[in-house]
């Protein structure tokens, strides 16, 4: 499925009752499912990844709905030619690499 169908799909499931709640709210929801990542993340619950990954990829998209964003075409003029710094893939900027935080 590719980044527009994957768009259209949560705007048709969600759009209606995201775009009532507003940006804000629907952001806070958005955060809400990457803490759940993130959690999913830092306790290595393999078995839980792929729905945490698949639900921060759907809030984000019905953000990108309301807000008019296309993700697709963000995405292809950002990142389409490589790094957007260096336009190298992989990237070949001296950007320090950050050291994981601790438990």
């Amino acid at each position: 499925m590719r980044i527009e169908e994957f768009q259209r799909l949560i705007e048709r499931i969600y759009y209606e009752r995201d775009s009532a709640r507003g940006l804000s709210g629907t952001h806070m929801w958005f955060c809400e499912e990457v803490g759940e990542l993130t959690r999913a993340l830092r306790r290595g619950e393999r078995a839980t990844l792929a729905g945490e990954f698949a639900d921060v990829l759907a809030w984000l998209s019905t953000l990108a709905s309301i807000a008019g964003v296309d993700l697709e075409a963000a995405v292809r003029e950002k990142y389409g030619h490589g790094c957007p710094r260096c336009s190298r893939a992989p990237c070949a900027c001296a950007c320090p690499v950050p050291a994981p935080e601790g438990p």
